[in-house]
């Protein structure tokens, strides 16, 4: 089985320059969301977005990006947001209640508002699983980048 292509914002003809984009990021595994948002910055200046454009707003955990992305979206100065998380599995159902509630709250914020939001919330087993899905060429957050990059241009 390949693996699709990966877009790059090149071949999509973005003007990145000219995009604000709003980042809420959970605190809660911050060793593992720091790495997401590194990924996602590189993206995002990779496809000319300038750094003073990217703004980023920390929460305590990802049951609380839902609220943060609403409050971005309500202050109209962006063109998309990217949520970023790490949810890993316990040993208790609260996983299951936190990663879902908090893909749910996105989801509605962006039909609500009517802004893409990249979704870059790992939802894992293991921390060895958020390690590889943050890091290297399989970072979720530059991953959530180029959706919200594409979704901008689809819309546009």
């Amino acid at each position: 089985m390949h693996r699709r292509e990966k877009p790059t914002s090149a071949r999509a003809g973005i003007r990145g320059e000219r995009l604000r984009f709003g980042v809420a990021i959970s605190e809660y595994n911050g060793d593992i969301t720091e790495k997401l948002l590194a990924g996602a910055q590189k993206e995002l200046l990779r496809a000319g977005v300038l750094r003073k454009n990217i703004a980023v707003l920390r929460v305590p955990g990802s049951f609380e990006l839902p609220l943060a992305c609403e409050r971005l979206a309500e202050s109209g100065r962006y063109d998309a947001l990217l949520a970023l998380g790490c949810v890993i599995k316990g040993e208790t159902d609260h996983y299951y209640f936190i990663a879902g509630e908090t893909a749910r709250g996105i989801m509605e914020v962006m039909l609500k508002r009517d802004i893409p939001i990249g979704f870059g919330v790992l939802t894992v087993d293991t921390l060895a699983q958020a390690q590889a899905r943050s890091s290297g060429g399989n970072n979720k957050g530059a991953e959530a980048a180029r959706a919200a990059l594409q979704m901008i241009e689809l819309l546009s």
